[in-house]
């Protein structure tokens, strides 16, 4: 079963990534541009028969090595 996990930065945890690629755009004349964030997508296939555990095997490795939870926040979903 394929899932998805998505990964960012907690509220108030800089992104020096994200003021990177804003400022990149605004000088490409893209103004008025606020806060620009950059976030991951992680894409796995999981040996699970339903969604609970095809979800709760996400969470798991998230916890155990995706996602850092001291300053990352973390969902996880089952893909299509």
């Amino acid at each position: 079963m394929k899932i998805r996990v998505f990964v960012s930065l907690k509220d108030g945890v800089l992104d020096p990534q994200g003021k990177a690629v804003g400022h990149a755009l605004e000088t490409l004349g893209f103004k008025g541009l606020g806060e620009v964030r950059i976030n991951r997508v992680v894409e796995l296939e999981v040996p699970a028969d339903n969604a609970a555990d095809a979800l709760a095997q996400g969470e798991a490795m998230a916890r155990a090595l995706l996602a850092n939870e001291v300053i990352e926040d973390f969902s996880v979903e089952v893909a299509g």
